[in-house]
């Protein structure tokens, strides 16, 4: 499998969330350095869950349109006698 690969801007994103998560909360100060590396234990070890469950997700809505879209062929038959 591929590892999951973040943009510079999410990375940004997300370390931001990380450090107003700490400070909110749990009422901490963490560094970008440190809140870095628990962005990455994330990704490497729990982001595969979540991208897994995104994927099924994906899955179940494509599942649910070709269903539809199958429907809506039979609707176009034409009758004929075998």
């Amino acid at each position: 499998m591929n590892k999951i690969k973040l943009t510079a801007g999410e990375r940004e994103a997300l370390v931001k969330k990380i450090q107003r998560y700490f400070q909110e909360e749990l009422d901490q100060e963490i560094e970008q350095f440190p809140a870095e590396f628990l962005l990455q234990f994330f990704t490497e070890e729990i982001g595969a869950y979540f991208y897994n469950r995104g994927l099924l997700d994906a899955q179940a809505v494509l599942e649910k349109r070709l269903d539809s879209i199958g429907e809506a062929i039979d609707e176009l038959r034409q009758p004929v006698d075998y």
